[in-house]
């Protein structure tokens, strides 16, 4: 069984964001996969399937370390 999870982030505006996002949230225990829809100057759509249900906090961390930030 798998669970999905949905954030909206802020502050990414290309590709490479794309990848530093979905490198620090890979990194945490568990995800299975990592998919972005980028929205250039607005709330970017992650969705991050793990193995079990993810703490907010670290999934926080993981997009502050790569300098953008969740939109509560």
């Amino acid at each position: 069984m798998s669970f999905s999870q949905q954030y909206a982030v802020r502050g990414m505006t290309c590709d490479h964001c794309v990848i530093a996002v979905t490198e620090e949230i890979s990194a945490l225990e568990g995800v299975i996969a990592v998919d972005i829809e980028l929205v250039v100057n607005g709330n970017s759509r992650v969705t991050v399937a793990s193995e079990n249900p993810l703490d907010t906090n670290l999934v926080r961390a993981a997009v502050d370390e790569a300098g953008y930030e969740i939109s509560d």
